[in-house]
């Protein structure tokens, strides 16, 4: 089913001096208002870049890496409450223990300033992890937690089996749990923390060899939820999004036999249902997570398919869809090489309510390096809070597109005190008597939202 409605842009086509090839990679929106993001090739020294976008697709380099710092940045950003951005680069850094395709070096977690200074913060040696393919998450207690896909203890894999870690920002660093291939084996994408305070994930192998999903947590305990056989859908290459309804959703990159990719839904204790099963002309090829948006339903990208013939018939360039909890799918955009190609990455939906992401092929000009691109459906704008949790006198920050003029900010009704810094940013901390509930900004003529519940913590 195609979309009636929706505005689709191209924002930039990448030249290889300013990156290349955006890949596993989904977009954050700074307290800035810019979007950031990383890029696998290009730069000056061709070995990824670190950028940012506004709005309108103004694009600045942030930082070029060299090797020593990191080779093919592959996953996105997270901006931890100090204002800093923080990510993975799968191979390069200063260790000797790697040689991984040719390239030394197991990767590393680095820190950037929104100014460009970058600081590595960890560099991996094998025993503690190699190729740290997912995105970070900063936990409640201000560590980042992520995953390694290979490395670790385990003896099981000829590699390692990957890892699961935490991480000050300051760099002290510690592996909170190896993988032996009976509880899942090469991790691919980055965890996410539940509001039970746990960490979830999936595997793309394990026992059955198909895939897992996992909950561990904060101390390192690890529990498999669910192991993916060959008759629903295997191998999922993202991670997980928990719904305002407590379950969580994700994607497979293919179904039964050798299916296109699926679409699934799974309780807190690992029921599994599949909500849809790709077939090319919808799309094929899901490597990339879900986006529960305001309006409820969720939003992904297929790395292939498609109504249009352009690339690879019948493949096609790829598509963005929307698909309900019940599991009805709608087309929303059919790339086309000129205005991009093969989406790994997911879509980010910004404060504007207006969807922002990647493809790591295509575009206007004729080096074909890639795309960062516009999708409206028509939702109205929000705001973000960050941390989406803490105590009472705990400090938030409050990320908006045009918060200039607030008068009040409440925390499930409780008025609290807060300080406008931009016109993308708000000050505030969470009030006393404040309880769990949505956050609100009133302005001059509107009333915004946050997106998910702020969740009050004893």
């Amino acid at each position: 089913m195609a979309a009636p409605a929706q505005t689709f842009k191209t924002l930039v086509s990448f030249d290889f001096t300013d990156g290349a090839d955006p890949y596993f990679m989904s977009l954050i929106q700074g307290l800035d208002g810019s979007y950031y993001g990383t890029t696998l090739g290009g730069g000056i020294y061709k070995d990824g870049t670190v950028f940012k976008i506004s709005a309108s697709g103004k694009l600045s380099r942030l930082h070029s890496f060299d090797g020593t710092d990191g080779y093919y940045p592959s996953v996105g950003l997270v901006q931890g409450t100090d204002g800093n951005f923080y990510g993975t680069n799968p191979q390069g850094g200063t260790s000797e223990n790697c040689d991984q395709f040719g390239i030394t070096g197991c990767g590393t977690v680095f820190k950037i300033t929104p100014g460009g200074k970058l600081s590595t913060l960890h560099n991996f040696d094998l025993e503690d992890g190699s190729y740290p393919f997912g995105v970070l998450v900063q936990g409640t207690d201000g560590n980042f937690y992520g995953t390694t896909q290979a490395g670790g203890a385990s003896v099981n894999c000829p590699n390692g089996c990957g890892t699961v870690f935490k991480i000050s920002a300051g760099g002290k660093f510690s592996t909170l749990h190896s993988f032996d291939g009976t509880d899942g084996d090469q991790p691919s994408a980055g965890l996410i923390q539940a509001a039970d305070g746990s960490f979830y994930g999936t595997t793309m192998g394990g026992e059955i060899g198909y895939g897992t999903v996992f909950k561990i947590t904060p101390e390192g305990k690890l529990t498999t939820l669910h192991s993916f056989d060959s008759a629903g859908g295997k191998y999922p290459t993202a991670g997980l999004v928990q719904a305002t309804d407590g379950n969580f959703y994700g994607t497979t990159s293919v179904s039964g036999g050798d299916g296109y990719g699926t679409v699934f839904k799974m309780t807190p204790e690992g029921e599994l249902t599949t909500l849809y099963s790709f077939v090319p002309p919808e799309g094929n090829r899901p490597y990339a997570g879900l986006v529960q948006a305001t309006d409820g339903n969720f939003y992904g990208t297929t790395s292939e398919g498609g109504a249009d013939g352009t690339c690879d018939p019948p493949y096609g360039c790829g598509t963005a869809f929307k698909i309900t909890s019940a599991g009805k799918l709608t087309t929303l955009h059919t790339f086309n090489w000129r205005d991009g190609a093969y989406p790994f990455g997911g879509l980010l939906q910004a404060t504007d309510g207006t969807f922002y992401g990647t493809t790591p092929n295509g575009g206007a000009k004729d080096n074909s390096a890639g795309t960062v691109f516009s999708l409206s459906v028509g939702l109205g704008p929000f705001v973000e809070t960050l941390p989406t949790s803490g105590k009472v006198g705990a400090k938030v920050i409050i990320l908006g597109t045009d918060l200039t003029g607030a008068t009040s900010v409440r925390f499930n009704g409780t008025t609290a005190k807060f300080k406008v810094v931009s016109k993308s940013e708000i000050e505030t901390e969470v009030p006393s008597g404040a309880t769990s509930g949505t956050v609100e900004v009133k302005l001059a003529k509107s009333r915004l939202k946050s997106n998910v519940v702020f969740r009050v913590t004893k």
